[in-house]
């Protein structure tokens, strides 16, 4: 018997639907399936329904059904127990998902028979130090990015950083965003920052619409501490992998580095990051 647990878009029907029969058929198998509370009584099945904490207890796999955003959902939730997700894509784009719908079944069967392919991702480890108590967390893990941004329109936010703990510069912008290489295609490629091989080691630091000359992304080795403390007299938003965390108030600080942990991701071949890149930008073959 294996354990699985199951993480579901909540707008869209496809995953509802998909994740019904799949788990039906993985009970009717003799394995054990949790979902989240929340995810529990959207499909009806709040019989299957845990706590976080109780989600990872013996987890296998855990099965994400919506885009990348509910795949950074996935993974925060057994990143820290490594427990391997498999991504199902219901979303657009579909950077971290690995297959479509009716290749899930035979996905499951491969992870089941061992013959599944784990592709690991460096995570960053976020600490917040906010005295001002504007932060929910005080230490997170992301697999894409975590960013300090801007709240009001037409004002920039000053942010001092210091890198392997001797100070850098300050940035004036309208944000600076620390992200992997997996989330060099997240919100860093909008802010004009390179792309780079998602399973590479390292820290990239890109600032969004910067109010000075240095404008360029620093890419950093994997053991870099980068410290970023908010300054001048405006707050900024912090949000990681999406999550809006809090508003931080001049004085408090985020620091970013690489974790000990990795995210799992289970492919259902070898995957070509180059044909990836073609296919979501329409690049053409000559």
């Amino acid at each position: 018997m294996a354990a699985f647990a199951f993480v579901v878009h909540p707008l869209r029907e496809e995953a509802a639907s998909v994740a019904l029969d799949t788990i039906a058929w993985l009970i009717n198998d003799g394995h054990r399936v949790v979902l989240p509370v929340e995810d529990a009584a959207l499909l009806g099945r709040s019989d299957l329904g845990v706590s976080d904490a109780e989600l990872v207890e013996g987890l296998d796999l855990a099965v994400s059904l919506g885009g990348d955003g509910t795949m950074l959902r996935t993974v925060a939730l057994v990143a820290r127990h490594e427990v391997p997700v498999l991504g199902v894509n219901l979303g657009t784009l579909g950077y971290l998902t690995d297959i479509e719908p009716d290749g899930l079944r035979p996905a499951l069967e491969r992870v089941l028979a061992g013959e599944h392919l784990i592709e690991e991702r460096m995570l960053l480890d976020i600490e917040i130090d906010a005295p001002s108590g504007g932060a929910t967390e005080t230490a997170v893990l992301a697999l894409n990015e975590a960013v300090l941004e801007k709240t009001a329109a037409g004002h920039t936010i000053r942010l001092d950083v210091a890198l392997d703990g001797a100070y850098f510069t300050p940035y004036a912008a309208d944000g600076l965003i620390v992200a992997t290489a997996t989330g060099s295609t997240a919100y860093a490629f909008s802010a004009r920052g390179p792309i780079v091989e998602p399973t590479h080691r390292a820290l990239l630091l890109t600032p969004v619409s910067p109010h000075m000359l240095f404008d360029r992304t620093l890419i950093l080795d994997d053991d870099s501490d980068v410290c970023l403390t908010v300054s001048g007299n405006r707050e900024a938003a912090l949000v990681v992998d999406g999550r809006h965390l809090g508003d931080l108030q001049p004085g408090d600080i985020v620091r970013c580095r690489a974790s000990n942990h990795v995210a799992r991701l289970v492919l259902s071949g070898p995957r070509d990051f180059h044909a990836i890149l073609k296919a979501k930008f329409g690049l053409s073959d000559r």
